[in-house]
């Protein structure tokens, strides 16, 4: 037994945890592998910090000077950033960003959450209240012409999304009510429908916050205030696996390297005390995670293009 689990569950014969990077983030969120450049991109939302690590291990960042969460692959070299206000697409090369579309401008308390890209190129978001006020978010859709449409309201804090290998289903964290809902998803027109909630998240593994899906269909999700990531099966709401980490407030993780067999996964600073930041003094690094014994899946990309800037 290891974390009161079954050891069939547990991919550990192998595993490593190590410290991908340092950052001492104060909300570190967004983790993307990026195949084409060898690296993992990340976020501080709080600080407005975009970072990029490559696996030659060099590292840039960038400071947009507002909170920013989710971070899409393009096709292109291009990245999408979902920011306070609205979507923007950024170029590495440079550092410059265009503005591609608002949203919630009307609601300067808010700011967008997590998001991702579906197979078809389209972009869901959530938005929240920066002090996390009840009700106040929602999920949007952004389709590739830039229409958006508010697909769920009254949200409190919005997060994980992710699709079922088949396309069939959208996976969706509500972090507050500690439940991940199932949809039934129109890949072609982007039309979703709810279906139940899927996993319950018990009070003593904190709160689901960021996700993703491994190439078995399970689900890893990162626990703020559970010291770890978990790994879920969606047909069933088991657990099946449980990691913990050195550090209490886990945000997010992807799939990456190579081989999409190595896991990545982010922290937070914020919420902790200094006693609590001297026990855990590795909170707001990024986290690597290797030989679990499974891989991820290839991201879906987006194809925004710059002639819809401004919108």
């Amino acid at each position: 037994m290891a974390d009161g689990l079954p050891l069939a569950y547990h991919h550990i014969s192998k595993m490593n945890i190590a410290t991908l990077y340092p950052s001492q983030c104060t909300l570190g969120e967004g983790v993307l592998w990026h195949s084409r450049r060898r690296s993992y991109f990340w976020v501080d939302i709080q600080e407005g910090i975009l970072h990029e690590f490559n696996t030659a291990g060099g590292l840039k960042t960038w400071n947009l000077g507002t909170p920013v969460s989710m971070i899409v692959e393009q096709q292109d070299d291009t990245l999408l950033l979902a920011v306070k206000g609205g979507i923007v697409l950024f170029n590495p090369a440079d550092g410059s960003t265009a503005k591609l579309v608002s949203i919630e401008n009307s609601e300067p308390g808010n700011r967008c959450n997590d998001g991702a890209c579906d197979s078809e190129g389209r972009i869901w978001v959530g938005t929240m209240d920066m002090h996390a006020e009840a009700y106040a978010g929602n999920l949007y859709r952004i389709d590739t012409n830039l229409g958006v449409t508010k697909v769920i309201n009254d949200l409190t804090i919005p997060n994980g999304l992710v699709w079922s290998l088949d396309q069939a289903r959208m996976y969706h964290i509500e972090t507050m009510s500690r439940s991940v809902k199932s949809y039934i998803f129109n890949r072609q027109t982007g039309e979703i429908h709810y279906e139940k909630v899927v996993i319950s998240v018990p009070p003593d593994m904190g709160y689901p916050d960021g996700m993703t899906i491994d190439a078995e269909g399970m689900l890893w999700i990162a626990l703020y205030g559970g010291h770890g990531v978990s790994r879920w099966n969606p047909d069933t709401g088991e657990l099946l696996d449980k990691i913990t980490l050195p550090a209490p407030h886990v945000t997010n993780c992807c799939f990456g390297g190579d081989n999409l067999d190595e896991l990545a996964v982010t922290s937070a600073r914020e919420n902790l005390d200094a006693e609590q930041l001297a026990q855990y003094p590795e909170s707001g690094n990024v986290f690597i995670i290797t030989g679990l014994g499974v891989k991820g899946v290839s991201n879906n990309r987006s194809n925004y293009k710059k002639q819809y800037q401004y919108v």
